[in-house]
This record gives C-alpha cells, sequence and structure tokens, in this order.
C-alpha cells in the first residue's frame, strides 16, 4: 500500500490564458491528483472572483477526503482592500474549525489542507511578514511593484494505514527574497514542535535547492514547477524530516488550471 501527498497553488482556480475560474475544472484537475494528503496554495473562500466558493470544501469533495481545514491569511481582496487575518504566531484551537468561525467578516483567501486518512490533530500558525512593496515580474512584463501580504501554515496529523503517524504541513511564503527564508525557518522550528515524522508541503517562492540548504530537510522532488506551460524553476517543495517510508513513485504534473504545476509523491 501507498500514501500519496501532493501540493498545488491552485491560483484560487484561475485558467492560464482566459483567467476564468471554473469549479467543475479545478475540481477534476484535482481530483485527477489522487492524492490522499494535498496541501493547497492561493485558496478563495467566499471571493467573488471566484463565485463566492468555498475551494478547500471543493476541493476535499472532489478529492474524497473527509477532513480538511481553511486558514485566511487575510480578510477581503488580495491585491485590492485587504487586512491581515489575526496576529502573528500559533492559531487558536477554534480558529481550525472546517466551518469558517468568522464567516460574517467577509471574503478570506490563505492556504488549505485535506486529508483523505483520518486527522488525529491539526495546528496552525501564522508567520510574520513585512508590508513592502517588491519588484515581480508579472506575465513576463517589466517587473511591477507588488504588495507583499500574511503568511500562514497549516499542519495535520494523520493516521497511516497499518499504523503510525505522519505530521503534514502546507504553507505559501513570501516572494520578497530575505522574508520568504525567515518564513521558511519559522516553519520549519514551529513544525519541529510536533510530533514526527514531518513533511512540509507547499510553495515556498524558493528556487531549487535553497530549502533544503536552508533548513537541512531533504526534497523529495527535484523538478522545475513553474511556469505550469514551460517550467523554469521549482518553486513548489515536498521537504521532509525523519521520514523513514520509502518513495516509490514522483510526478510534476500540469492539470490546466494555474501558473504552477501540482507536486505528488508516493509513500510506501
Amino acid at each position: 500500500m501507498t500514501v500519496r501527498l501532493a501540493t498545488f497553488n491552485l491560483l484560487h482556480g484561475m485558467r492560464p490564458g482566459d483567467g476564468r475560474v471554473d469549479g467543475d475544472r479545478l475540481a477534476r484537475a484535482v481530483a485527477e491528483l489522487d492524492a490522499d494528503v494535498l496541501g493547497l496554495q492561493e485558496v478563495d473562500r467566499g471571493q467573488p472572483r471566484s463565485g463566492g466558493q468555498d475551494q478547500t470544501a471543493l476541493v476535499a469533495a472532489a478529492c474524497g477526503a473527509a477532513d480538511w481545514r481553511f486558514l485566511p491569511a487575510l480578510r477581503g481582496t488580495p491585491g485590492q482592500d485587504w487586512t491581515g487575518a489575526g496576529p502573528v504566531g500559533v492559531v487558536p484551537d477554534d480558529e481550525l474549525r472546517a466551518e469558517d468561525p468568522a464567516g460574517d467578516v467577509g471574503p478570506g483567501y490563505g492556504v488549505g489542507l485535506v486529508s483523505r486518512l483520518p486527522v488525529r490533530r491539526w495546528w496552525a500558525l501564522r508567520l510574520p511578514y513585512y508590508p513592502i512593496r517588491f519588484p515581480v515580474l508579472v506575465g513576463g512584463r517589466l517587473p511591477l511593484l507588488v504588495q507583499d501580504e500574511p503568511r500562514v501554515a497549516v499542519a495535520a496529523q494523520v493516521a497511516l494505514p497499518g499504523g503510525g503517524g505522519l505530521t503534514v504541513a502546507t504553507t505559501h511564503l513570501s516572494f520578497v527574497p530575505g522574508s520568504n527564508l525567515r518564513q521558511l525557518r519559522a516553519v520549519t522550528r514551529w513544525l519541529g514542535r510536533l510530533p514526527g515524522p514531518r513533511v512540509l508541503l507547499g510553495d515556498l517562492n524558493l528556487p531549487g535547492r535553497v530549502p533544503t540548504l536552508v533548513t537541512g530537510w531533504p526534497d523529495l522532488v527535484r523538478e522545475r514547477t513553474h511556469p505550469a506551460d514551460v517550467p523554469r524553476w521549482q518553486l513548489d517543495h515536498v521537504l521532509t524530516s525523519q521520514l523513514h517510508r520509502p518513495v516509490v513513485g514522483t510526478a510534476v504534473v500540469n492539470l490546466g488550471v494555474s501558473d504552477h504545476r501540482a507536486v505528488r509523491v508516493d509513500l510506501a
């Protein structure tokens, strides 16, 4: 028996080229991954641009996952009018229910984690960030000054078939150099206090071997993931600490949604 982990920056379900968001297409795309545990980044909940969908719940249903959590990094509309969703630090347990306890305050945007395996416990962390504007290449055009946003991480300890557990986390780090390194160190320090072994899934906005060099955590996949059509960089990673189960397969998949390719890993 194998356990499949995957990570996908879904760009709020936007299709390359026409910029449309189609919930049915997104559902078919994530179902294709057939992941037991799937980390999601750039996820909408209640956003007009994605039809007001709860995209984490949509993905969970498409994957047949009974357990899932969405954690907003911000409230409001990304790139327009928004505020941080909460203070930096460990997120209280009552903010980690599957149904949004603060849904009356408007739309959110952040990360999600869905699991077909039973979840023993959930944790979450809000990361330090620096609200500065930084030049970013958008669509191959000249650099644009883009406002950085709050960042978060969600983790779950899942029960493995045949016994034992695995702590799986997902995050989406800053595009600002230096800030993303500090956030990565903060995430791995936090994970180091949770039950092992541990796997970190996500868009780390750090290329190639940099995450492994910074953390000492091996990367289970070494393949370019961005942009989706002709990848030039690996920004999406599967880092691990104390993982003793052998990797029996990996894949980087263009799902026809988002500007990132999804990454999946099969563990014995």
